[in-house]
């Protein structure tokens, strides 16, 4: 399986071949300082599956070893590696694959950091749109 994604605007693409070796709906907190979400999907591939086509990334530390790679132009966050607890692996935020749909993810990881509000999540209303549009 190979897949394509990148950022908002364009200026930045990626591929990967084969399939990841999980997806995982992330909620701790420097996952959520960083896109401003209460959680974030990663799809966790190879290193040598990975493969930056287009354009470059700008990488910031975040924590430690931990580095996160996000479009210099429009900011969109893309990957994420950690030599020391991760070696050889690059995390990839799975909404920024051309066709999401195609790695639902398959667990829930730092859940002790979850947060309050998001255990019921799945009991809010639900709207296709915006409240009031039919």
């Amino acid at each position: 399986m190979e897949l394509a994604g990148g950022c908002h605007c364009g200026a930045v693409r990626y591929r990967v071949d084969g399939a990841p070796m999980h997806v995982a709906l992330c909620h701790c907190s420097d996952c959520r300082k960083s896109s401003g979400a209460p959680m974030v999907s990663w799809a966790m591939f190879k290193a040598d599956q990975f493969a930056l086509t287009q354009g470059e990334v700008t990488t910031h530390n975040s924590s430690g070893a931990s580095m996160r790679n996000f479009c210099p132009k429009c900011g969109t966050g893309l990957f994420f590696t950690n030599a020391e607890t991760l070696p050889g692996i690059v995390d990839v935020q799975s909404a920024t694959f051309d066709d999401p749909d195609l790695l639902p993810a398959q667990v829930h990881i730092q859940t002790a950091e979850l947060l309050g509000w998001m255990a019921d999540q799945h009991a809010l209303p639900a709207f296709a749109r915006f409240p009031g549009e039919e």
